[in-house]
C-alpha cells in the first residue's frame, strides 16, 4: 500500500457500479419533484448497489420516493434496509451522475439529510470526480456521519474539480440499517450556481462511437478443433500485445474489444500457421502505420524489475516470419504517449484499467464476448500484473488451457465460476470476484453466525458474528466443525480450492472458514468435535444484515477504543479503530509504560504509517521499495527509490515494541507492518500475513464481473518478497484449539510475557 489513497468499501462499490453514460445538468432532477411511477424514484435516479437490479429493489436495501416524509416540495428520496439478505460489504445508495462540460476551482454538493435508527455503520452525501484515468477525488462523509436519528439537516461536500475532470457522480449513501432521506439537493461550481459554470470542450474518441457489439457478439462455438483452439490462443496474445503496443489504438482510435469480435470468425476459419497469419497481418496493417519511434529505449539493467514476457514474438510455430517482423517491429516502436486503456494512478503508479466495456446487460455473456473477457484479463495479468513472475507456473500455458472452459461455459453460474477459476491462478488475495448475482447465489446469502478460523489444521469456532445468536447455536469457541451437511471439512477445502484465491495457503484457508457455514437454506447440519468427542448439531443461518462479519477482517467491535492500559503499565493499540487524530494524546499515554502492543491482526481503519511510526523512531529508517509498470513499454516493471519513515520532533518511544499479525494482516496491515518493524526496540510476533501488498487495481470484465489485483510490487529495501510470503514474524505465536477453548489471547499473553522479561 504505497499511499493513503484508500476507499471504503462503500465508495469501491460506487467506484465500480454505476453507469457510464452522464445525463445533461438541465435533466437533473435535484429537488426530487420528478417522479417516475414505474420505479417509483424520483426521475433519474439510480439505485447504486448492483448494476441492472429490477425496479427500485437492491438486495438489502431499498430507493424510493417518500411523499410522507420530505423537506420541501412533495417528495424526498428515501434509501432504508429492508431486512432481506444482503452480501458482505453490501450497501444502499442512490446516484445521479453528469458530464463535466465546465470549467471551475471546486465542485460543492449540498443537500438536506435525515435519518432514522441508523445503526452499526454510516449515512451521509457522496459526491466523485472522474478523470479519463479514473477517479481524482471522493469523498462520502465516512469521518462525518449523519447521527444515528437526527431530523432534517444541510450538510456539504466539496471536491477540487481538475481541469481532466470527465464526469460528476453523487447521491446518497446508507451502509447499516435504518433509513436516510435526502431532499433539496444543489451543486455548486465556485460556489455559482451550475447553470453559470463557463463550458469547456471535451475530446471524444473515435473508439467510444464503435457499439457494434455492446449488446453482443452474435458468435455461438461450439465443437471446436484442436485447430481453432490454437488460433484462438495465438489470436489472444497478438491482439493484447496490440492492445497495448500500437499508437494508433493508444490514441483511442479503434474500439479493441470491436476488433476482435470482427477478425475472430476469420481466425476460427483459418486451416494452418501460414493462414492465421495471413488474417492476423492484414488485420495489423489496417489499424494504419506506426510511426518510427526516436524515444524507444531499453532500460537500463539496475532500473528493471520485471521484463515483459515477449518470446513468443518470434516463435515460428505460432507466427509466419513476416507477421513476426510486424509484431518486431512494433515492439520497437511502441506508444509513447498517454494510453486509451491504460493508465497510472495520480501519485501512486499502480494501472489503471481504462474504458473497458462492462456489458453489464448480459449476465451471462455470449461466446464471443466470454473470449473477450478470458483474452482482456489474461493480457492485463501479461503486462500488468507486478506479480507475474510469482504466480508459480507459465502464464503462457493459462490462456490456451482455459480457452475450451470459457466457451464451454454458457450459464451465469458457469461464466462466473470459471472466471474465478481463472482468477485463483494468479494467487492474489487481492484478486477475487466482487460482483456477480450468480456466483453469490452459488455462494448463498445466509450465514451461520458462528466466526471460524483454521486452528492446528482444523475448523474451529473462535467466537460469533453475533452473540445472542452464537450462544443459542449451543456451539462453544474451541469446538472443531468436522462435516457440513454431511460432507468431510477436508473435502470441502480440497474441491474450493481451485476457486478461493489467495496468496497462501493461510489466507486460502481464512477465506474459506468465513465461507465454510454460508448457503442458500436457513439450516446447515454440522458435525462437531468437542472434548475428544463428536456430536451432530443444526445451526440456524440468518442473513448477513443480522451478523458482524467485520470479525473477518480483525474488528469485532468497530466502536471500541483502539487504546487500552493492559496489566504490568502495558499499552495495547488496535489498528482496527484508530485514529490519526487521537494518536498524540494516546502516545502521550503511552510514552512511560514498560512496552507497547500494537495489534494489527486487523485492517487498520486509517493511514498511520508515517503518523504513528514518528512516536517509535531515534532516525530515519528506509522499509519499502516498489516496482511500477510502464505504460509506454507495458510488461516492464521498473524500481523505485526506497521510501523512509523518519522520527518525530520529539523524543522517541523508549519501551518495548511488540507488533502483532496474522492472516488476518493483509495489504495497508503489511505495509503499517514493515514500516513499524524499523523501530529499534521493534519485534513482529505472530504468523505469517495475507501475503498481498501494493495498491489495488480494479479490472471488470464482460457480464459486469468485477475483479482487481495487486498493482504495484512491494519490496523491503534489500529487494526481499512480500507477495505470497507475507510478513515473515519474528517470533512464531500461533493460537492453539485449548487457548480459544478457554477464552485466551495466546500471541496478546506471549507479547505481554516478552516484554515483561525486558
Amino acid at each position: 500500500m504505497k499511499t493513503c489513497w484508500l476507499f471504503s468499501a462503500a465508495s469501491l462499490l460506487l467506484l465500480t457500479t454505476l453507469p457510464g453514460r452522464a445525463q445533461a445538468p438541465a435533466a437533473l432532477n435535484l429537488s426530487m419533484e420528478q417522479l417516475n411511477h414505474q420505479t417509483h424514484r424520483p426521475t433519474g435516479w439510480l439505485p447504486g448497489v448492483r448494476t441492472g437490479a429490477p425496479a427500485a429493489f437492491t438486495n438489502g436495501y431499498q430507493a424510493v420516493a417518500d411523499s410522507v416524509v420530505h423537506h420541501g416540495g412533495r417528495y424526498a428520496l428515501r434509501i432504508q434496509s429492508t431486512g432481506q439478505p444482503r452480501t458482505e460489504g453490501e450497501f444502499g445508495a442512490a446516484s445521479l451522475h453528469i458530464p463535466a462540460t465546465f470549467k471551475g476551482s471546486t465542485i460543492k454538493l449540498t443537500g438536506f439529510l435525515k435519518t432514522d435508527q441508523v445503526q452499526n455503520g454510516a449515512a451521509g452525501l457522496w459526491l466523485r470526480v472522474d478523470g479519463p484515468d479514473g477517479s481524482l477525488a471522493f469523498d462520502n462523509m465516512a469521518k462525518r456521519p449523519v447521527p444515528s436519528t437526527a431530523d432534517w439537516q444541510e450538510y456539504s461536500i466539496t471536491l477540487p474539480l481538475a481541469d481532466e475532470a470527465r464526469t460528476i457522480y453523487f447521491g446518497g449513501l446508507l451502509s447499516t440499517t435504518g433509513t436516510l432521506w435526502l431532499d433539496d439537493l444543489t451543486l455548486t461550481v465556485d460556489d455559482k450556481p451550475l447553470a453559470q459554470a463557463p463550458p469547456k470542450a471535451i475530446h471524444y474518441f473515435k473508439a467510444e462511437q464503435d457499439t457494434a457489439f455492446r449488446r453482443g457478439s452474435g458468435l455461438v462455438l461450439d465443437n471446436l478443433s484442436p485447430q481453432q483452439l490454437d488460433n484462438l490462443a495465438v489470436l489472444g496474445r497478438v491482439w493484447g500485445f496490440v492492445k497495448y503496443y500500437h499508437p494508433a489504438v493508444a490514441r483511442g482510435d479503434y474500439n479493441l474489444d470491436a476488433e476482435l469480435l470482427r477478425v475472430l470468425p476469420k481466425i476460427l476459419a483459418a486451416k494452418n500457421l501460414g493462414a492465421r497469419s495471413e488474417v492476423l497481418s492484414a488485420w495489423l496493417t489496417s489499424l494504419g502505420p506506426v510511426p518510427a519511434c526516436r524515444t524507444c529505449r531499453e532500460p537500463g539493467a539496475k532500473d528493471v524489475r520485471l521484463q515483459p514476457d515477449l518470446a513468443w514474438l518470434t516463435d515460428k510455430t505460432q507466427l509466419s516470419p513476416a507477421l513476426s517482423q510486424q509484431l518486431t517491429y512494433l515492439r520497437q516502436n511502441r506508444n509513447q504517449g498517454p494510453h486509451y486503456y491504460i493508465g497510472a494512478a495520480p501519485n501512486i503508479g499502480n494501472p489503471l484499467f481504462l474504458h473497458e466495456e462492462t456489458y453489464a446487460s448480459q449476465e451471462t455473456p455470449d461466446a464471443g464476448l466470454r473470449l473477450v473477457g478470458l483474452f482482456r484479463y489474461w493480457n492485463m495479468i501479461a503486462y500488468f500484473f507486478p506479480y507475474r513472475y510469482a504466480i508459480g507456473e507459465d502464464w503462457q500455458r493459462v490462456l490456451p488451457e482455459f480457452i475450451p472452459k470459457f466457451v464451454a461455459a454458457r450459464t451465469a453460474e458457469q461464466y462466473q465460476l470459471t472466471a474465478l477459476a481463472l482468477i485463483a491462478r494468479i494467487h492474489d488475495t487481492h484478486a477475487n470476484v466482487f460482483s456477480g448475482k450468480a456466483l453469490t447465489a452459488y455462494k448463498g446469502t445466509l450465514y451461520a453466525p458462528l466466526w471460524l478460523r483454521f486452528v492446528e489444521g482444523q475448523a474451529t469456532v473462535a467466537g460469533y458474528y453475533d452473540a445472542t445468536l452464537g450462544a443459542a447455536t449451543t456451539l462453544k469457541p474451541g469446538d472443531v466443525i468436522v462435516q457440513v451437511d454431511g460432507k468431510p471439512v477436508a473435502e470441502i477445502v480440497k474441491a474450493r480450492q481451485p476457486i478461493t484465491p489467495a496468496s497462501n495457503e493461510p489466507t486460502q484457508l481464512r477465506n474459506t472458514a468465513n465461507d465454510l457455514l454460508r448457503g442458500a437454506t436457513p439450516q446447515v447440519a454440522l458435525v462437531v468435535r468437542r472434548d475428544g468427542r463428536e456430536f451432530p448439531v443444526t445451526v440456524e443461518r440468518v442473513p448477513a444484515s443480522k451478523l458482524n462479519l467485520a470479525m473477518n477482517y480483525g474488528t469485532p467491535d468497530p466502536k471500541a477504543s483502539a487504546w487500552k492500559m493492559l496489566p504490568g503499565n502495558i499499552g495495547y493499540l488496535a489498528l482496527g479503530t484508530i485514529r490519526n487524530a487521537d494518536l498524540p494524546q494516546l502516545m502521550a499515554e503511552a510514552k512511560d509504560t514498560k512496552g507497547l502492543v500494537i495489534d494489527i491482526r486487523n485492517y487498520p481503519s486509517e493511514f498511520v504509517v508515517f503518523s504513528l511510526s514518528k512516536y517509535l523512531l531515534d532516525k530515519p529508517a528506509e522499509f519499502v521499495i516498489f516496482s511500477e509498470p510502464q505504460v509506454t513499454y507495458p510488461g516492464l516493471f521498473t524500481r523505485t527509490p526506497s521510501i523512509k519513515v523518519a522520527p518525530g520532533p520529539g523524543r522517541a518511544y523508549p519501551g518495548k515494541v511488540v507488533i502483532l499479525v496474522n492472516e488476518l494482516s493483509q495489504s495497508q496491515a503489511e505495509y503499517t507492518t514493515m514500516a513499524l518493524r524499523t523501530a529499534p526496540r521493534a519485534t513482529v510476533m505472530g504468523s505469517t500475513t495475507a501475503g498481498a501488498d501494493g495498491n489495488v487495481s480494479y479490472i471488470v470484465l464482460p457480464g459486469n464481473v468485477r475483479t482487481a489485483i495487486s498493482g504495484l510490487g512491494v519490496y523491503y529495501p534489500d529487494g526481499r518478497e512480500t507477495q505470497r510470503v507475507g510478513i515473515v514474524p519474528d517470533v512464531e505465536v500461533k493460537p492453539t484449539i485449548k487457548g480459544i477453548s478457554e477464552g485466551r489471547d495466546e500471541v496478546l499473553e506471549k507479547a505481554v510475557q516478552l516484554i515483561k522479561a525486558g
